[in-house]
C-alpha cells in the first residue's frame, strides 16, 4: 500500500521563535503527545533534537497500550527555516516521516503545521485516522501550553 499524508494546520498565540524554544525540549513532545502517546527514552538521559541523531522510546498508545521501541532519526532540526523532519518508526508503523513547518505571521503569531506520512501495509487506514486525531489532539496541546507560557491562567 502507498504511503498516505495527513497535514493538520494551525495558527498559534505566539511568534515562531518563542515555539521554537519550546519545541526543542523533549518534555514538550511528551506533554503535547499525552495521553495519547507516551514517549519514554530507552537508553539515554539527554535528548537533543539535531540533525544525524536517533533515539529510540518505549511508545504507548492510551498509557497502556504497549507499541515497543519507537524509533526517530532526526535529519532536520533547523531554527532560520522553521522546520523539523524526522523518519520515524516501530514495528507497527514502520513509515512516520514527520514534518513539523513554522511560518511567521506578523509578530505574536504563527502557522504551525504537522506533516505525516505512514505507510503501516494493510493498517495504514487506520494508523491515519488514529494520526489525524493525534495531531489535532498535539496542536490542541500547544495551544494550551503556549497559553500557560504567556503568563495566562485558567
Amino acid at each position: 500500500m502507498k504511503p498516505k499524508t495527513i497535514t493538520i494546520k494551525s495558527e498559534f498565540p505566539a511568534s515562531a521563535d518563542a515555539i521554537w524554544d519550546i519545541l526543542k525540549h523533549l518534555e514538550t513532545l511528551q506533554y503535547i503527545a499525552a495521553p495519547y502517546a507516551l514517549f519514554t527514552p530507552i537508553n539515554t538521559k539527554e535528548i537533543i533534537w539535531k540533525p544525524g541523531h536517533t533515539f529510540q522510546f518505549d511508545l504507548r498508545i492510551f498509557r497502556f497500550i504497549r507499541m515497543g521501541i519507537h524509533t526517530i532519526n532526526v535529519l532536520q532540526f533547523d531554527k532560520e527555516m522553521f522546520t523539523v523532519y524526522t523518519e520515524e518508526s516501530n514495528k507497527s508503523v514502520p513509515v512516520w516521516n514527520h514534518t513539523i513547518l513554522l511560518k511567521r505571521n506578523g509578530d505574536d503569531k504563527t502557522y504551525y503545521t504537522d506533516v505525516v506520512e505512514v505507510s503501516a501495509g494493510w493498517k495504514t487506514p487506520f494508523v491515519c485516522i488514529w494520526s489525524s486525531l493525534f495531531y489535532r489532539h498535539r496542536q490542541k496541546k500547544w495551544r494550551k501550553l503556549l497559553w500557560k507560557s504567556n503568563g495566562s491562567s485558567g
